[in-house]
């Protein structure tokens, strides 16, 4: 895939590449395939429509209809999907291919459609969960792990807490720069013992799986804005 970029525990970053308002500026879409328009509100357009100011501003007005709670119990419904032998097959993987976003995303990246098919899934699985809960417009939708938590960066929406729900970024080398992330998931809950409970896609042998993660891995969190 010329390019393009994905991260994920099982898979390496295939290109790296500068990373500016355009990147940050569509990192959620403008497009919407389901649910309803106030729960799938737009809070990023395709480059060049509006700043990304204006973008963060909508982000802190709009929410998600569902809780955490919600979230965690399809993303845990989950469990056990696995990849075939070309790391591929996955419906993370078809569904993001044949979304709008993959448009956007292969008009930043390169590449094409096809290539999504086999591609590190880990953001793919966190951006399904969000599209099919209702919880895009907080959650998000990218291949890209890097640009996804520079978005909640952008927004004002990430820290270093673990929240339930929260969007927790891996980095193994321990290094604190987003721009060296590897591996994205949802954080269950923080353990109190220096790890936290996740639910992850693409991780062990390309699965969705529950795992105990030290945070000394975690550069950090994107919060999403989930009902109460």
């Amino acid at each position: 895939m010329a390019n393009i970029r994905f991260t994920s525990a099982a898979k390496t970053n295939i290109a790296r590449a500068l990373l500016g308002a355009t990147i940050l500026g569509t990192a959620f879409g403008a497009h919407m395939t389901s649910a309803t328009a106030a729960d799938k509100q737009p809070i990023d357009t395709v480059a060049g429509t509006a700043t990304v100011a204006d973008h963060a501003e909508r982000s802190r007005e709009a929410k998600a209809g569902v809780t955490a709670g919600e979230v965690l119990a399809l993303a845990k419904s989950q469990v056990g999907i696995t990849e075939n032998a070309a790391g591929g097959g996955t419906k993370f993987q078809r569904w993001y291919a044949n979304s709008q976003r993959a448009a956007e995303t292969i008009a930043r990246d390169g590449g094409s459609r096809a290539d999504y098919l086999n591609a590190a899934w880990c953001a793919m699985f966190v951006s399904w969960v969000g599209d099919q809960t209702g919880a895009r417009s907080q959650i998000g939708w990218d291949a890209w792990t890097v640009a996804h938590a520079k978005w909640f960066q952008a927004n004002h929406r990430f820290g270093t807490e673990a929240k339930p729900g929260a969007i927790v970024y891996f980095s193994w080398s321990g290094s604190k720069d987003l721009n060296d992330i590897k591996h994205v998931g949802f954080v269950e809950k923080d353990n109190g013992d220096g790890t936290i409970s996740t639910v992850e896609g693409n991780t062990g042998n390309g699965k969705v799986e529950e795992r105990v993660r030290p945070k000394s891995q975690v550069v950090g969190y994107g919060y999403p804005q989930y009902r109460s």
